[in-house]
């Protein structure tokens, strides 16, 4: 049963296991745009079965680590946007172009060639098998529409924010059957939102707006400064989230913990619920309670306990297993000590 007040939810990924996935390889490289199959171990005729094996224990993890709103773990996942992204008509995954990342680094994207179309559902399955292993509450990611148009090479559309229009419709077909399959929180991953603010505000909120047309219940925007893994300094304050206030999205997940965010800006995004980051992922060291409870104290200076929610600051995929679960469980042990106090 999920806590009403002060609930605790991961953003998306937990750490796949060295058994499924080369962690050396998951590591040393950026997170993958294009499809990165050698980074499974288990060949292929047993992959999915390896993967549902691994995604039953990510889920007993969350459970036993306390965690009121679950994922999957996202553990088939190469990363968090590439297994819907390169799910899509026309994008040429075999030859991929180049665009430059957040770091500045030249990183191998999907190609776009022709009208971006969903012709089946991607992440349908994974929703399915999650409802059926859990009596907790449910949340699913889906690369945002804005975040795939920039890991993307234009070589069809007249303008990008064409071609982000066209992404929105695949996301909110792809959302309207994840809602069907009982899913609770539906999550649009939107990272880049924050990199490239201008053209976030010029038409990245009316694309997730289309995004989210027509759907129900619980939607949350994560926003993010990337991977602590791969991001190891942040700034203390986000270039694009004010902005948000204009948004139909009515969640907003944020990094503050690592970052040291000066949480007085969410006074300026009225009626949204905020998950706020608790877990800081740049350090190995492993919160206590105690400092997660005074993270969320501060945080209730600012917004009132029903529009509070306790994540991690981002996706937990890169941390060992060990510590992330840790991290978890001081998490829930943070918000039942604020629980009890405001009781």
């Amino acid at each position: 049963m999920a806590h009403a007040i002060l609930p605790t939810t991961v953003v998306g990924s937990t750490p796949q296991p060295e058994w499924l996935i080369d962690r050396q390889k998951l590591t040393t490289r950026m997170p993958p745009r294009i499809r990165m199959t050698d980074l499974w171990r288990i060949p292929e005729p047993q992959l999915e079965a390896a993967q549902d094996d691994a995604t039953r224990l990510a889920i007993r993890d969350l459970e036993n680590a306390g965690i009121d709103i679950i994922t999957d773990g996202e553990i088939r996942r190469e990363s968090y946007s590439n297994r819907f992204a390169a799910a899509l008509d026309g994008v040429d995954i075999d030859n991929p172009g180049e665009v430059i990342s957040r770091t500045g680094k030249a990183l191998l994207v999907p190609r776009v060639v022709g009208p971006i179309r969903r012709a089946r559902p991607v992440e349908l399955r994974d929703a399915q098998f999650l409802r059926a292993n859990t009596e907790r509450r449910i949340k699913i990611t889906v690369p945002g529409p804005f975040t795939m148009s920039v890991q993307a090479k234009n070589e069809h559309y007249k303008d990008d924010e064409e071609m982000a229009m066209d992404y929105a419709v695949a996301v909110n077909q792809e959302l309207r059957d994840l809602k069907a399959a009982g899913v609770d929180v539906i999550q649009l991953d939107e990272p880049w939102m924050q990199a490239r603010p201008a053209e976030a505000e010029a038409y990245g909120i009316r694309a997730v707006n289309r995004a989210l047309e027509g759907i129900e219940g619980a939607t949350v925007l994560h926003l993010c400064f990337g991977y602590a893994h791969v991001v190891p300094n942040k700034p203390n304050a986000y270039t694009f989230l004010t902005q948000l206030a204009a948004c139909n999205v009515r969640e907003i997940s944020i990094e503050a913990a690592q970052p040291h965010l000066d949480l007085t800006v969410l006074r300026e995004l009225p009626g949204k619920t905020i998950h706020v980051g608790m877990l800081s992922l740049g350090d190995m060291t492993i919160e206590t309670p105690e400092t997660i409870a005074a993270r969320i104290r501060a945080a209730l200076e600012i917004l009132p306990p029903d529009r509070l929610v306790c994540a991690p600051d981002c996706g937990m995929k890169y941390l060992p297993h060990a510590v992330a679960f840790g991290k978890l469980k001081a998490l829930a042990a943070g918000a039942a000590i604020v629980r009890n106090e405001l009781n």
